[in-house]
């Protein structure tokens, strides 16, 4: 079984050359319907083949490969059963190392050329923001994406499914935590210098509006890089008792590290796309009692046998032997099982707009982890449920 896991991904790495993007405006409502051909490219007698454009390699890999991996683990499980209606799911999955240019070009690829019936299980928030013209044009679905932006839930768009919880509703949570239950009021905050840092800012300035607050410091640091120092100074000097953060486990990480030999040492908190696992390895010791928001509930060491989690678990092992289970991958798992669900709703004469009218269908879906899944008719998000967790011992625990 050493190589199942990867019987039915595609990694393409394309060659650089000039794209000629599509940036076209919102969808039109008054635009025709897609052809037959189109409303069912991707599909054939024998596969479904969908794509994602992911991080597999640098700052941002960790996220992509753990989400791809818990993707398709429920895939290959779904697979070897004989597929949705007598097709297996085959997933392509491009390389954009969390950059938009990249992204963009890619989701090109795979509507163009690919031409695969759905897009799924995208990461990060500047990279997906910057698609949603092109998916708008091209007509296409994209689903679960692993990242909390307003902007892929506002305005509603039903090309748009989300799986997971937003970063407002995470940060909202935190801010709660840190003002109503910890009495703390000086809270700064630390974001990466893009769409999905800006999304965190201002969910956190809208969270501490509501007690008569401001954040006392901002700080912020360009994506891709560690330059961190600038925005450290600049919160430390504010002398904040909490620092909101919102970047990748690399720049936090060395920024908890920084701050930490300087003696400073507020409630440093993290929303969910962190990669709360990674950042807890790299922190070693000196992460103990960093707060991470996440949207689904802890895959080791939750003590409560969700049997959600328990196959999660149990498919990883048959499919990836080496690897550990992480909140990315469930997150990934989730998705593959709602992709599957709508698959299978859609029926064996499948269309886009079946596809999408099935995912409207699905309501109080039970995913084994305590918390059903709900969708309808301008409502394409799922989840609403936020966890809080902490860094104990170099493990991520609940708190209650």
């Amino acid at each position: 079984m050493k190589n199942r896991g990867v019987r039915f991904v595609e990694t393409l790495l394309p060659v650089w050359i000039a794209a000629v993007f599509l940036c076209v405006a919102g969808c039109d409502p008054g635009k025709p319907a897609l052809s037959p051909e189109e409303n069912r490219n991707g599909i054939s007698g024998t596969e479904i083949r969908v794509g994602s454009s992911l991080a597999l390699g640098g700052h941002a890999g960790y996220l992509g490969t753990q989400m791809l991996q818990g993707a398709m683990a429920y895939i290959n499980f779904i697979n070897d059963r004989g597929g949705i209606h007598g097709r297996k799911i085959r997933l392509v999955a491009l390389d954009d190392g969390y950059d938009p240019t990249r992204c963009l070009f890619n989701t090109q690829q795979l509507i163009l050329e690919q031409k695969v019936f759905c897009l799924f299980s995208y990461v990060g928030t500047p990279t997906t923001v910057r698609i949603i013209p092109l998916i708008n044009e091209a007509r296409i679905p994209l689903l679960g994406m692993l990242t909390g932006a307003n902007r892929l839930r506002e305005p509603v768009n039903p090309l748009l499914i989300n799986v997971r919880a937003s970063y407002y509703q995470e940060i909202r949570a935190a801010v709660e935590l840190m003002v109503e239950k910890r009495g703390l009021d000086r809270v700064a905050v630390f974001y990466q210098y893009d769409e999905y840092g800006f999304d965190g800012l201002r969910g956190t300035e809208i969270s501490l509006k509501k007690y008569g607050l401001k954040p006392v410091a901002k700080g912020s640091y360009v994506r891709g890089t560690l330059d961190v120092e600038a925005g450290l100074e600049r919160i430390v000097l504010s002398e904040a008792q909490a620092v909101v953060m919102i970047g990748t486990y690399d720049s936090c990480a060395k920024f908890i590290r920084l701050a930490k030999e300087q003696n400073f040492s507020p409630l440093f908190y993290n929303v969910s796309f962190v990669g709360s696992t990674e950042l807890a390895r790299r922190l070693g010791r000196i992460g103990e009692g960093v707060v991470v928001t996440q949207v689904v509930p802890p895959p080791v060491n939750s003590g409560d046998g969700l049997p959600g989690i328990q196959g999660y678990t149990r498919h990883l092992k048959t499919y990836y032997p080496g690897a550990r289970p992480s909140f990315v991958g469930l997150e990934g798992y989730i998705n593959a099982r709602i992709l599957a669900e709508a698959l299978d709703r859609a029926g064996r004469d499948i269309t886009r707009e079946r596809f999408i009218s099935a995912i409207e269908s699905i309501r109080d879906f039970d995913l084994g982890i305590d918390n059903p899944l709900s969708f309808g008719k301008g409502d394409y998000q799922g989840l609403e449920h936020v966890y809080f967790t902490k860094i104990n011992q170099g493990s991520l625990v609940r708190i209650p």
